[in-house]
């Protein structure tokens, strides 16, 4: 059982747990079970609290009790008198900014402001991502879904979340993984989009000047005038990416905020820039520690996350940089895509999920496997050194069933690409994605090689045929035996 890094507030212990079949749920000493709520990978699980109070209702409020589809939601514990913060975009954009302002209702002294950003109120805002002017008060220069909140007092009382406000434009990417030879589209999404707007396509580019991470923008071709049209498709992209997108429109132009950084991965190794993991899997305990590490043409890295659906931050967030390695000591409980940047390059992207120490873990590697190489799936508990018989599944199909806890594909091939889960002591891992690479498949890397060749095999017939035309010009006869 983990203690996870947040709280309800400052005296406040959380703490998850299974439910024990069907008997009662169990919590550690000194605490009570407060309710279930759901996991972000689908699982039921048991809150317990050491203490609980009033200004914690919007966090608990949502809890669920059973199990399944029968689940009945209910409040825990409620105020109605509770204060909610109210959030007004207070100017309009002027130079590609917007302010906001945020009160509580009804109007009393004593109020800290907090900002976030995000489809969920998860991204706590600081001084790098906005200018502050005042408290209360803010001015922004990203698009995006906006929130914020009250606090007072000590330990602090908190305001319910203000309704969120959403600062045009968003950007849409897709798709998210790169395939050999597909396109990507960006979409970007603003109100009333036939309103005379003109789109403005940019790529980002890393800025490691800032060690909380940002980007510069670079215009993308035939970008520069603008786009009638709020989509723009991308032929021949082959590395991990970063865009961004505003309209424009009226006469002196008038812009919107820059949307926030959407990306587009690759799992494809490149001798420029690459990210390794250690340990080598996709799967991994929360209580793991987990080494991302950075090579290539750089002597200066920094590693990125994103968080699904759109929560992106860097190492110095969540772990400890090293150098050209990022040292994560315990994983979050998420579903997350992980790489490296430099100041001109993204690295391969690669997917990481953590689970919590009772479950079941597939053992499965975090780089795509090359045609005709062996790879070797594991399974794994925690708990437990040696597993009963243990089945191995692809696309929901049973492939193997063995009391051994390793399935070992001697030659993969494209038809072994797909989703694995395995089973076994009565519980099922989730199921990742193993990425085959095609052998066929160009390196851009061996391309200098092979136009060497190639010069070389004509430059060798032109002196044959040379040699040729010399002989017969001399009128000499040659046997060849």
């Amino acid at each position: 059982m983990d203690l996870i890094s947040w709280s309800l507030n400052s005296i406040d212990k959380v703490f998850f747990t299974l439910r024990n079949g069907k008997a009662d749920p169990s919590c550690p000493d000194g605490t009570h079970a407060a309710g279930y709520t759901i996991d972000q990978l689908g699982k039921w699980r048991l809150v317990c609290l050491a203490q609980l109070s009033v200004e914690d209702v919007e966090d608990v409020c949502h809890f669920r009790e059973g199990v399944g589809l029968t689940a009945q939601e209910h409040t825990l514990l409620g105020d109605p008198h509770k204060p909610k913060a109210e959030l007004k975009i207070t100017k309009s954009p002027v130079g590609g900014r917007v302010t906001l302002s945020c009160s509580v209702k009804p109007s009393s002294s004593g109020w800290s402001f907090f900002w976030f950003r995000g489809e969920k109120p998860s991204k706590l805002l600081r001084t790098q991502d906005a200018d502050f002017l005042s408290n209360g008060q803010i001015r922004v220069s990203q698009g995006g879904v906006y929130r914020c909140r009250g606090g007072r007092g000590e330990p602090v009382y908190h305001t319910e979340f203000s309704d969120p406000v959403t600062i045009e434009p968003v950007l849409r990417v897709s798709p998210w993984w790169l395939s050999p030879g597909a396109s990507v589209t960006l979409s970007c999404e603003v109100e009333h989009v036939s309103a005379g707007w003109s789109f403005y396509w940019y790529k980002a580019v890393p800025d490691l000047s800032h060690k909380s991470g940002s980007y510069s923008y670079e215009l993308l071709p035939a970008s520069s005038n603008g786009t009638a049209d709020n989509s723009y498709i991308i032929h021949g992209q082959t590395h991990t990416a970063g865009y961004v997108c505003r309209a424009g429109r009226g006469e002196p132009h008038f812009y919107t905020l820059y949307s926030q950084p959407h990306f587009v991965w690759s799992g494809d190794l490149h001798p420029s820039a690459s990210l390794s993991v250690s340990p080598d899997r996709v799967q991994h305990f929360t209580s793991d520690s987990v080494s991302l590490s950075c090579e290539g043409n750089s002597a200066e890295w920094r590693v990125s996350r994103f968080l699904l659906p759109d929560f992106l931050s860097f190492c110095s967030d969540w772990g400890t940089m090293n150098g050209s390695t990022c040292h994560v000591q315990k994983i979050q409980s998420s579903n997350a895509v992980y790489w490296c940047e430099s100041g001109s390059a993204f690295s391969n992207a690669v997917n990481i999920t953590g689970h919590y120490d009772d479950e079941l873990l597939l053992l499965s590697p975090v780089h795509p496997v090359t045609e005709g190489h062996s790879v070797t799936l594991g399974c794994k508990l925690r708990t437990e050194n040696l597993l009963s018989k243990v089945f191995f599944y692809q696309n929901d199909t049973i492939i193997q069933s063995q009391s051994r806890v390793e399935m070992i594909i001697p030659a993969v091939s494209k038809s072994h690409e797909g989703f694995y889960k395995c089973q076994s002591s009565g519980k099922e891992s989730p199921q990742s994605w193993l990425a085959v690479t095609s052998t066929s498949r160009p390196d851009s890397s061996s391309f200098p090689v092979l136009v060497v060749a190639l010069t070389s095999v004509v430059l060798v017939i032109f002196l044959f045929m040379m040699l040729f035309l010399y002989i017969r010009s001399r009128g000499e006869k040659y046997y060849y035996y």
